[in-house]
């Protein structure tokens, strides 16, 4: 963006400009005389930002409101169709994708299938974007971004990935650039329990917790942090990282040594009464149901907690994930009971509601900051 010299009437001009950009994004379609009033400039000169707006192709007319008196009034948009990113969540047999705009308008959600398919990270990521584009009927053209919920940790200083069990084909460093450089897209690369972290500050439960851990459970396992509304990801990427702490369940089968076997998708099938499928993703919603295995499961995610929970004291445990949502408030009552026996009385412990994708939700909302702050960066300066 090219410099400009704070005082002068270029400067005021874009700064007025990103003002009114900004009023647009959070109010939605606005006539020249409410921007005036919601800005405190002039109607001229709210017309006169409208123009600049619409001739960088940024805002365009969107219709008409008629008023009490006088003629009716044009009112103008953003523009969602200038630039777009692709939210995407890497799951071990699927990648589900979905368009994301400045409006945060909603798209179709998309599921590909990726089983026996030859991986790598710019084949994933450019199948994502051209189906999500089909999907929300766009120009893939128009995608300039992505945000990628990975189920690995994400070293980001090193572009460096570790823990990739369900990333056949993506290497241990450098796949963000290779996405990058083959499908020119500035990429984001995050760990997907993070993603969902960042959903429960937003529009979660946890909305207004000081701090919180959220310990998810679903085929894998694993602890995201939020410290004051920031996620604390650790020096590479790791914190959270449960899934392989050593742990001993008391009674417990033999040979079951860390939270993943205690908590995984496997360990939960294993728990569950009666007959039925082996694969976690068909088995898992009959936790709700089965109240032996419930009080089995919160036994064994208060012994996962205790150590996080010594380490951090937050203000609030989530639970989340497939197997946290199956079990139901009944899981979320009987961990908090457990805690509260072992010296964390004053632990509030709620059950995630978010019913869509987490992980979607907050690339979703990476993405829309991103968007319009490019938006903002195409401003005219001159």
């Amino acid at each position: 963006m090219t410099q400009i010299d704070a005082g002068t009437s270029t400067w005021l001009r874009a700064r007025n400009d990103r003002a009114a950009l900004r009023l647009l994004l959070q109010h939605g379609q606005l006539t020249r005389t409410q921007l005036g009033e919601l800005s405190g400039m002039s109607k001229p000169t709210a017309g006169q930002m409208l123009t600049r707006l619409e001739r960088a192709e940024l805002v365009h007319r969107v219709g008409h409101v008629s008023g009490s008196r006088g003629p009716t009034a044009v009112s103008y948009g953003v523009r969602a169709d200038r630039l777009t990113g692709v939210a995407v969540s890497m799951h071990a047999e699927t990648i589900q994708a979905v368009v994301v705009d400045a409006l945060d308008t909603e798209h179709p959600t998309v599921d590909i299938p990726v089983t026996g398919v030859d991986r790598s990270p710019e084949q994933d990521i450019r199948a994502a974007i051209e189906a999500a584009s089909r999907a929300a009927q766009i120009d893939a053209k128009t995608v300039a971004v992505a945000a990628v919920g990975v189920q690995a940790a994400v070293w980001r200083d090193r572009d460096g990935l570790s823990l990739t069990d369900t990333l056949p084909g993506w290497p241990a460093e450098g796949a963000r650039a290779r996405i990058e450089a083959a499908l020119h897209v500035d990429v984001t690369l995050e760990n997907d329990v993070n993603l969902a972290t960042m959903a429960e500050r937003a529009s979660g439960v946890a909305q207004h917790a000081s701090s919180f851990a959220l310990l998810w459970l679903g085929d894998g396992i694993g602890v995201g942090v939020d410290l004051e509304g920031v996620i604390h990801r650790g020096a590479s990427g790791r914190a959270g990282e449960i899934g392989y702490l050593p742990l001993v369940e008391a009674d417990g089968p033999a040979g079951r040594t860390d939270t993943t076997d205690l908590l995984g998708g496997p360990a939960v099938v294993a728990l569950l009464e009666g007959e039925g499928p082996a694969r976690y993703a068909d088995r898992v919603s009959d936790l709700a149901a089965d109240p032996s295995a419930i009080g089995i499961l919160a036994d064994r995610v208060a012994l996962a907690l205790d150590p996080v929970l010594a380490i951090l004291d937050p203000a609030m445990v989530v639970l989340g994930g497939p197997t946290c949502r199956a079990a139901g408030e009944s899981l979320s009552a009987l961990v908090a009971s457990r805690l509260s026996a072992a010296a964390h009385p004053e632990l509030e412990v709620q059950l995630s509601d978010i019913e869509v994708s987490p992980v979607l939700l907050g690339a979703r909302q990476v993405l829309i900051e991103q968007i319009r702050t490019r938006l903002e960066a195409r401003i005219p300066v001159d």
